[in-house]
Protein backbone atom coordinates (compact mmCIF):
# COMPACT_ATOMS: atom_id res chain seq x y z
CA UNK A 1 0.00 0.00 0.00
CA UNK A 2 0.96 3.46 -0.62
CA UNK A 3 2.15 5.71 1.98
CA UNK A 4 1.02 9.69 1.50
CA UNK A 5 1.43 12.32 4.45
CA UNK A 6 -1.28 14.40 5.38
CA UNK A 7 -1.21 18.61 4.47
CA UNK A 8 -2.09 20.92 7.24
CA UNK A 9 -2.88 24.66 5.65
CA UNK A 10 0.36 26.17 4.66
CA UNK A 11 1.62 22.39 2.99
CA UNK A 12 3.16 21.57 5.94
CA UNK A 13 2.69 17.42 6.42
CA UNK A 14 0.77 16.16 10.20
CA UNK A 15 3.29 14.14 11.70
CA UNK A 16 3.57 12.30 15.30
CA UNK A 17 5.74 13.19 17.67
CA UNK A 18 9.61 11.97 16.78
CA UNK A 19 10.15 8.66 17.10
CA UNK A 20 6.78 7.70 17.28
CA UNK A 21 5.21 4.39 14.85
CA UNK A 22 1.38 3.89 16.13
CA UNK A 23 -0.86 1.99 14.55
CA UNK A 24 -4.43 2.49 15.50
CA UNK A 25 -6.99 0.34 15.66
CA UNK A 26 -10.96 0.81 14.16
CA UNK A 27 -14.20 -1.02 16.33
CA UNK A 28 -13.32 -4.64 17.02
CA UNK A 29 -16.82 -5.25 18.32
CA UNK A 30 -16.08 -8.88 19.43
CA UNK A 31 -14.17 -10.35 16.68
CA UNK A 32 -11.49 -12.02 18.64
CA UNK A 33 -10.84 -13.52 14.83
CA UNK A 34 -10.11 -10.35 13.28
CA UNK A 35 -8.00 -8.61 16.05
CA UNK A 36 -5.73 -11.62 15.86
CA UNK A 37 -5.72 -11.80 12.36
CA UNK A 38 -5.00 -7.93 11.64
CA UNK A 39 -2.60 -7.77 14.68
CA UNK A 40 -0.39 -10.16 12.66
CA UNK A 41 -0.92 -8.37 9.89
CA UNK A 42 0.17 -5.22 11.81
CA UNK A 43 3.40 -6.95 12.65
CA UNK A 44 4.56 -7.72 9.48
CA UNK A 45 3.69 -4.46 8.40
CA UNK A 46 6.10 -3.39 10.96
CA UNK A 47 8.91 -5.68 10.05
CA UNK A 48 8.89 -4.17 6.80
CA UNK A 49 10.11 -0.62 8.19
CA UNK A 50 12.90 0.38 10.21
CA UNK A 51 13.25 -0.28 13.80
CA UNK A 52 11.29 3.31 15.45
CA UNK A 53 12.15 4.40 18.89
CA UNK A 54 8.96 3.38 20.09
CA UNK A 55 5.77 1.50 19.05
CA UNK A 56 2.22 1.55 20.20
CA UNK A 57 -0.88 0.18 19.55
CA UNK A 58 -3.98 2.25 20.28
CA UNK A 59 -7.76 0.46 20.16
CA UNK A 60 -9.92 3.44 19.58
CA UNK A 61 -12.79 1.74 21.93
CA UNK A 62 -15.90 -0.65 21.27
CA UNK A 63 -13.86 -3.85 21.69
CA UNK A 64 -17.08 -5.33 22.99
CA UNK A 65 -20.74 -6.38 22.14
CA UNK A 66 -22.30 -7.22 18.45
CA UNK A 67 -19.79 -9.78 17.71
CA UNK A 68 -19.90 -13.45 19.48
CA UNK A 69 -16.60 -13.46 20.85
CA UNK A 70 -16.03 -10.22 23.93
CA UNK A 71 -15.38 -12.27 26.69
CA UNK A 72 -12.19 -13.43 24.80
CA UNK A 73 -11.42 -10.10 23.26
CA UNK A 74 -11.43 -8.83 26.64
CA UNK A 75 -9.16 -11.61 27.62
CA UNK A 76 -6.77 -11.60 25.42
CA UNK A 77 -6.35 -7.52 25.54
CA UNK A 78 -5.84 -7.71 29.81
CA UNK A 79 -3.02 -10.50 29.24
CA UNK A 80 -1.77 -8.30 26.88
CA UNK A 81 -1.32 -5.55 28.75
CA UNK A 82 -0.40 -6.86 31.74
CA UNK A 83 2.99 -8.76 29.83
CA UNK A 84 3.77 -6.43 27.51
CA UNK A 85 4.41 -2.33 27.36
CA UNK A 86 2.92 0.16 23.98
CA UNK A 87 -0.30 -0.49 23.64
CA UNK A 88 -3.56 1.58 24.80
CA UNK A 89 -6.93 0.87 24.79
CA UNK A 90 -9.38 3.95 24.97
CA UNK A 91 -12.87 4.16 26.06
CA UNK A 92 -15.96 3.50 23.81
CA UNK A 93 -19.42 3.96 24.53
CA UNK A 94 -19.87 0.21 24.37
CA UNK A 95 -17.52 -0.18 27.02
CA UNK A 96 -19.01 2.56 29.08
CA UNK A 97 -22.68 0.61 28.72
CA UNK A 98 -21.29 -2.32 30.64
CA UNK A 99 -19.60 -0.61 33.40
CA UNK A 100 -23.09 1.55 33.56
CA UNK A 101 -25.11 -1.44 33.91
CA UNK A 102 -22.57 -3.07 36.14
CA UNK A 103 -22.70 -0.12 38.54
CA UNK A 104 -26.70 -0.91 38.61
CA UNK A 105 -28.31 1.41 36.31
CA UNK A 106 -31.12 -0.85 35.03
CA UNK A 107 -32.69 1.54 32.71
CA UNK A 108 -29.53 0.31 30.39
CA UNK A 109 -30.56 -3.31 30.42
CA UNK A 110 -32.98 -3.46 27.65
CA UNK A 111 -31.37 -0.64 25.38
CA UNK A 112 -27.86 -2.37 25.37
CA UNK A 113 -29.15 -5.94 25.14
CA UNK A 114 -30.13 -4.01 21.16
CA UNK A 115 -27.18 -2.78 20.50
CA UNK A 116 -24.75 -5.67 21.15
CA UNK A 117 -24.91 -6.36 25.06
CA UNK A 118 -26.86 -9.47 24.05
CA UNK A 119 -23.86 -11.29 22.64
CA UNK A 120 -21.40 -9.91 25.14
CA UNK A 121 -23.40 -11.54 27.92
CA UNK A 122 -23.68 -14.70 26.02
CA UNK A 123 -19.93 -14.73 25.47
CA UNK A 124 -19.46 -15.10 29.45
CA UNK A 125 -21.54 -17.90 29.27
CA UNK A 126 -25.24 -16.20 30.27
CA UNK A 127 -28.09 -15.76 28.55
CA UNK A 128 -29.68 -12.31 27.66
CA UNK A 129 -31.83 -10.16 29.48
CA UNK A 130 -35.47 -10.46 29.11
CA UNK A 131 -38.36 -8.04 30.15
CA UNK A 132 -39.41 -10.92 32.48
CA UNK A 133 -36.29 -11.28 33.99
CA UNK A 134 -35.23 -9.73 37.41
CA UNK A 135 -33.17 -6.60 36.90
CA UNK A 136 -30.91 -6.98 39.69
CA UNK A 137 -30.17 -10.83 39.70
CA UNK A 138 -29.36 -10.60 36.30
CA UNK A 139 -26.80 -7.57 36.88
CA UNK A 140 -25.57 -9.85 39.74
CA UNK A 141 -24.85 -12.87 37.69
CA UNK A 142 -22.93 -10.72 35.15
CA UNK A 143 -20.72 -9.55 38.20
CA UNK A 144 -20.12 -13.21 38.95
CA UNK A 145 -19.40 -14.31 35.00
CA UNK A 146 -16.58 -11.04 34.46
CA UNK A 147 -14.28 -11.07 36.57
CA UNK A 148 -13.30 -8.48 38.71
CA UNK A 149 -10.07 -7.85 37.41
CA UNK A 150 -11.38 -6.98 34.05
CA UNK A 151 -13.53 -4.94 35.09
CA UNK A 152 -11.49 -2.30 37.40
CA UNK A 153 -9.22 -2.98 34.58
CA UNK A 154 -11.78 -1.29 32.39
CA UNK A 155 -12.80 1.50 34.27
CA UNK A 156 -8.83 2.88 34.24
CA UNK A 157 -9.53 3.22 30.20
CA UNK A 158 -8.13 7.12 28.70
CA UNK A 159 -10.59 8.72 26.63
CA UNK A 160 -8.01 9.74 24.12
CA UNK A 161 -4.26 9.74 23.61
CA UNK A 162 -2.13 12.41 21.47
CA UNK A 163 1.15 12.13 19.67
CA UNK A 164 2.39 15.17 17.66
CA UNK A 165 -0.50 16.23 15.21
CA UNK A 166 -2.34 12.94 15.98
CA UNK A 167 -5.06 12.85 18.27
CA UNK A 168 -6.85 9.40 18.82
CA UNK A 169 -10.03 8.90 20.22
CA UNK A 170 -13.14 6.71 20.20
CA UNK A 171 -16.47 9.21 18.35
CA UNK A 172 -14.59 12.30 17.94
CA UNK A 173 -14.66 16.10 19.29
CA UNK A 174 -16.55 18.88 19.92
CA UNK A 175 -15.83 21.13 17.02
CA UNK A 176 -14.26 24.89 18.26
CA UNK A 177 -13.75 22.75 21.69
CA UNK A 178 -9.97 22.87 22.47
CA UNK A 179 -9.08 19.27 22.66
CA UNK A 180 -7.90 19.63 26.13
CA UNK A 181 -11.00 20.86 27.04
CA UNK A 182 -12.99 18.21 25.54
CA UNK A 183 -16.38 16.43 27.75
CA UNK A 184 -16.33 12.66 28.19
CA UNK A 185 -19.42 12.25 26.34
CA UNK A 186 -18.49 13.94 23.50
CA UNK A 187 -15.58 11.93 23.28
CA UNK A 188 -17.53 8.76 23.37
CA UNK A 189 -20.78 9.42 21.51
CA UNK A 190 -20.58 12.41 18.99
CA UNK A 191 -21.19 11.65 16.03
CA UNK A 192 -23.26 14.38 13.06
CA UNK A 193 -22.06 18.01 14.83
CA UNK A 194 -18.35 16.08 14.46
CA UNK A 195 -18.32 14.13 10.93
CA UNK A 196 -20.10 17.10 9.31
CA UNK A 197 -17.61 19.97 10.50
CA UNK A 198 -15.34 20.85 7.71
CA UNK A 199 -12.76 23.38 10.50
CA UNK A 200 -9.22 22.68 12.02
CA UNK A 201 -9.50 20.69 15.14
CA UNK A 202 -6.13 21.81 16.24
CA UNK A 203 -4.99 17.73 15.01
CA UNK A 204 -6.33 15.16 12.63
CA UNK A 205 -8.84 13.37 14.79
CA UNK A 206 -8.64 9.77 14.25
CA UNK A 207 -11.84 7.88 15.46
CA UNK A 208 -14.12 4.80 14.93
CA UNK A 209 -17.65 4.75 16.08
CA UNK A 210 -19.49 6.02 12.72
CA UNK A 211 -19.24 2.99 10.25
CA UNK A 212 -18.10 4.06 6.76
CA UNK A 213 -17.55 1.71 3.60
CA UNK A 214 -13.86 2.18 3.94
CA UNK A 215 -11.25 4.47 5.65
CA UNK A 216 -13.09 8.06 5.86
CA UNK A 217 -10.52 10.13 5.00
CA UNK A 218 -11.09 14.03 5.58
CA UNK A 219 -8.85 17.04 5.83
CA UNK A 220 -9.45 17.47 9.68
CA UNK A 221 -10.14 13.43 10.54
CA UNK A 222 -9.87 10.13 9.93
CA UNK A 223 -12.31 7.10 10.54
CA UNK A 224 -11.42 3.71 10.75
CA UNK A 225 -14.73 1.57 12.04
CA UNK A 226 -15.33 -0.44 8.82
CA UNK A 227 -17.99 -2.27 10.40
CA UNK A 228 -15.76 -5.31 11.33
CA UNK A 229 -18.35 -7.36 13.27
CA UNK A 230 -20.40 -6.98 9.95
CA UNK A 231 -18.00 -6.78 7.15
CA UNK A 232 -15.59 -9.17 8.40
CA UNK A 233 -12.82 -5.73 7.60
CA UNK A 234 -11.24 -4.74 10.80
CA UNK A 235 -8.53 -1.99 9.91
CA UNK A 236 -5.84 0.28 11.16
CA UNK A 237 -4.20 3.30 10.61
CA UNK A 238 -0.65 3.64 10.69
CA UNK A 239 1.28 6.78 11.31
CA UNK A 240 4.96 7.48 11.58
CA UNK A 241 6.56 10.88 11.29
CA UNK A 242 4.76 12.21 7.79
CA UNK A 243 4.09 8.80 6.76
CA UNK A 244 0.61 7.08 6.63
CA UNK A 245 -0.69 3.98 5.22
CA UNK A 246 -3.43 1.36 6.28
CA UNK A 247 -3.88 -2.46 6.96
CA UNK A 248 -6.93 -4.35 7.09
CA UNK A 249 -8.30 -7.77 7.62
CA UNK A 250 -9.60 -9.39 4.14
CA UNK A 251 -12.59 -11.86 4.29
CA UNK A 252 -11.91 -13.39 1.66
CA UNK A 253 -7.98 -14.17 2.43
CA UNK A 254 -7.23 -14.15 6.49
CA UNK A 255 -3.54 -14.34 7.26
CA UNK A 256 -2.24 -17.55 8.72
CA UNK A 257 0.50 -17.51 11.34
CA UNK A 258 3.82 -18.53 9.94
CA UNK A 259 4.25 -21.43 11.89
CA UNK A 260 1.43 -22.88 14.97
CA UNK A 261 3.43 -21.81 17.70
CA UNK A 262 4.18 -18.18 16.68
CA UNK A 263 0.60 -17.93 17.12
CA UNK A 264 0.42 -18.55 20.66
CA UNK A 265 -1.62 -15.13 22.55
CA UNK A 266 1.84 -14.30 24.45
CA UNK A 267 4.05 -14.21 21.22
CA UNK A 268 1.77 -12.51 18.98
CA UNK A 269 0.95 -9.92 21.55
CA UNK A 270 4.52 -9.54 22.76
CA UNK A 271 6.64 -9.72 19.09
CA UNK A 272 4.89 -6.64 18.56
CA UNK A 273 6.64 -4.35 21.17
CA UNK A 274 10.30 -3.70 21.74
CA UNK A 275 10.20 -0.61 23.44
CA UNK A 276 8.97 1.26 26.01
CA UNK A 277 5.77 3.36 25.16
CA UNK A 278 5.86 7.37 25.17
CA UNK A 279 2.39 8.22 23.80
CA UNK A 280 0.59 10.78 25.98
CA UNK A 281 -2.99 9.68 27.32
CA UNK A 282 -5.53 11.88 28.93
CA UNK A 283 -8.65 10.53 31.06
Amino acid sequence: MARSPSKRKGGKARATAAGERIYAIGDIHGRYDLLRDLLRRIEQHSRGLPEPEALHVVLLGDVIDRGPNSAEVLDFLWDWSENTTGQIMLMGNHEEMLLRVLDGELRLLRPWMHVGGKETVESFGLEEFHRRDNPEKFIAALREAIPSKIVEWLRKWPLCAQSGDYYFCHAGVRPKVPLNRQKRNDLMWIRDEFLNYEGDHGAVVVHGHSISPGVDIRSNRVGIDTGAYQTGVLTALYVEDEARDTVATDPDQPSEPENEAADTEGQLAGSLFGSQPLLGRNT
